[in-house]
C-alpha cells in the first residue's frame, strides 16, 4: 500500500490500536473479505501484549504526562510495557540525557501499579 499524504499523527498505546484492529476485523468480517497477513500478524500482536484496557492505558499516559520529566513517546512506552521494577523504567530511560531520582522511579511505579 503507497500512503500518499498524511492527514494527522497521534501517538496511541498498544491497547488503543487493539480495538482499531478489533473494529477493523469486524468491519471486514462483515464484509465477507479476507483479512491480510500483515493484519492478522498486528491484530495477534496487540492481542498478546495488551495487559490493561484502552482506557486505563490512556488514563495513565495522561497522568505520567504530568510528571516532570517525561516526554509523551516515553508515557506512551511505559503505558505499553508497564515495567514493575525500577531497573526496568531506567532501562526506558536509558537514551535520555538525564536520569531519574528515586522519587521520580516511586511516582512512576505507583502510577504502573495503580492502573495495571
Amino acid at each position: 500500500m503507497i500512503v500518499k499524504q498524511v492527514l494527522n499523527e497521534n501517538m496511541l498505546t498498544l491497547p488503543e490500536v487493539k480495538n482499531i484492529l478489533d473494529n477493523i476485523k469486524e468491519e471486514r468480517e462483515k464484509e465477507g473479505k479476507e483479512l491480510g497477513y500483515e493484519l492478522r500478524k498486528a491484530i495477534s500482536h496487540a492481542e498478546m501484549f495488551s495487559k490493561i484496557s484502552a482506557k486505563k492505558s490512556r488514563e495513565l499516559v495522561n497522568e505520567l504526562s504530568s510528571l516532570e520529566k517525561m516526554k509523551p513517546e516515553i508515557a506512551i512506552r511505559i503505558a505499553d510495557i508497564l515495567p514493575l521494577s525500577n531497573d526496568e523504567i531506567r532501562t526506558i530511560y536509558a537514551k535520555e540525557r538525564y536520569t531519574l531520582s528515586e522519587d521520580d522511579l516511586k511516582k512512576i511505579l505507583e502510577l504502573v501499579i495503580k492502573f495495571s
